[in-house]
């Protein structure tokens, strides 16, 4: 948006409109753009939300929900406006920094975010759900409407997707408010707590999904993922790290054909959804591919 239109934008605001402010676009977003406001009042992030999001299986009420949600459960920040009509969701902006690869990476940081994660999953319930299994059989019906672009050898996984839901359901434990997008940038950091932010896909999940999630999108090797869970859980239970694993692989095949259609549909955000999403296909390719599948699946079947 130029500027022009930004200023006229947040005219429209009550919240926002008239007296001194300094506006300044923030980085990060695939789906929004995103201003922080400052005013005599207050700090606000203002999301202005990007065309298409429909395609993307995106309930921007729902999304509106989840954030009181959150915040109520004091892992979100506070929500200070929602306007559908404009197409803008106000919320607090919050005086930390956004996590980074490096920052999951580091050990430390896994307790820290399994308690973030476990004070969500406690709150409030958020009103729909998400499964990705669902959501990767509408995205790809999307693909195929449309004629985007396809990764090669994408249909012969599908077999391989069949035989991991069907193993998740022998030990199905009910679900939690989920985030269910927890990459690095969605986390942030201010110095004594985490929060976790962006509830676009948000829903009701099995949590090993949430968890597996982060491992996917954070690009971290096995070792952190079963201290995560280990740490999620408060003991090691090899059932639920293995469904972590297998749930994070679910998650980075669905994902690629949210790219697929990212790049398909056309896009203002100057971004190569493409290759964004040929990087989690190749992944899961090769967890598909490695010979360890059989494993996991057992272990994720079978009682510690």
């Amino acid at each position: 948006m130029a500027a022009s239109e930004v200023l006229d934008l947040l005219d429209r605001i009550p919240l926002l409109s008239g007296g001194p402010r300094a506006v300044e676009e923030l980085p990060g977003g695939l789906t929004n753009r995103n201003y922080k406001v400052v005013t005599p009042g207050g700090a606000y992030v203002v999301r202005v939300w990007a065309r298409d999001s429909a395609l993307l299986a995106i309930d921007r009420d729902a999304e509106h929900a989840s954030s009181l949600a959150a915040a109520a459960a004091g892992v979100g920040a506070p929500v200070h406006a929602y306007l559908p009509e404009l197409g803008v969701l106000v919320v607090g902006y919050l005086p930390a920094r956004a996590f980074t690869e490096a920052d999951l990476r580091d050990p430390a940081n896994l307790p820290r975010v399994a308690r973030a994660c476990r004070r969500l999953h406690a709150g409030p319930r958020f009103p729909r759900d998400f499964d990705m299994f669902e959501v990767q059989r509408r995205y790809l019906g999307i693909v195929r409407e449309r004629g985007f672009r396809l990764p090669a050898r994408y249909l012969d996984f599908i077999p391989e997707m069949e035989k991991i839901r069907k193993c998740l359901a022998v030990r199905a434990g009910g679900t939690v408010p989920c985030n269910n997008d927890l990459l690095p940038g969605n986390i942030l950091d201010d110095g004594e707590r985490l929060w976790l932010i962006d509830y676009e896909y948000a829903g009701n999940n099995d949590p090993c999904f949430e968890l597996g999630n982060i491992w996917s999108e954070g690009g971290l090797p096995p070792g952190h993922l079963e201290e995560l869970v280990t740490a999620y859980y408060g003991r090691r239970l090899r059932h639920k790290i293995a469904r972590a694993r297998l749930l994070g692989l679910v998650a980075q095949y669905g994902w690629t054909l949210w790219a697929s259609i990212r790049d398909g549909a056309g896009d203002a955000i100057d971004f190569d959804f493409w290759s964004w999403g040929m990087e989690k296909y190749e992944r899961a390719v090769a967890e598909l591919t490695g010979g360890g599948l059989a494993d996991l699946l057992d272990e994720a079947a079978r009682t510690d």
